[in-house]
């Protein structure tokens, strides 16, 4: 058992000891507060269809995306009904998880060097920055996790993995993702 007093995730130390020095350098920061940092990365997803027709679906929905975070994901509900979709106020369609600190830099460890190695045919993401230094990807098939056994699972759900930043800009946000190692195809 690790003792959570010491452990240190390892993307936190590089950040620390590689990634900030670097960064300072790069942009001619001035102090340490001003280079970009992790916020936190959201993860979602969404059932669609598949909620509307069984309400068992969002529950798997949660209890996978609880196992890839290692934390407790909420159920997504519907705000509004909207009669052509058959969905109600309240209804479940999906789950998400907010993950910060040591979590969300395991979790990124996991997801740059284990699960997008796993995805087929992968030649890198595509950087989609929104102005404001966050980053945002999709999963197609969120069986690339290790934390999910395929055998068990009833529905493959795609995913979205939304990584926000302290960078002010978008080129400073895909220099600290680029130092993380995000393999980035452009």
């Amino acid at each position: 058992m690790l003792d959570n007093a010491t452990y240190t995730p390892r993307l936190k130390a590089v950040f620390r000891d590689t990634i900030k020095p670097a960064l300072k350098e790069e942009f001619g920061y001035k102090n340490d507060m001003q280079t970009p940092r992790l916020d936190k990365i959201v993860l979602n997803i969404g059932c669609g269809a598949e909620a509307v027709r069984d309400s068992k679906k969002a529950k798997s929905a949660q209890e996978d995306l609880t196992k890839i975070a290692g934390q407790m994901a909420v159920t997504t509900k519907a705000k509004k009904s909207i009669a052509g979709f058959r969905v109600r106020e309240e209804m479940p369609l999906g789950a998400k998880v907010t993950l910060r600190g040591d979590r969300m830099y395991e979790f990124l460890d996991r997801l740059i060097n284990i699960a997008m190695p796993r995805i087929r045919d992968f030649r890198g993401v595509k950087p989609s920055f929104d102005g404001r230094g966050n980053f945002a990807m999709g999963v197609k098939e969120h069986i690339v996790f290790p934390e999910i056994e395929f055998d068990k699972v009833d529905e493959v759900w795609g995913m979205d993995i939304i990584i926000t930043t302290t960078a002010a800009t978008d080129a400073e946000a895909k220099a600290l993702l680029k130092h993380f190692n995000m393999p980035f195809n452009a």
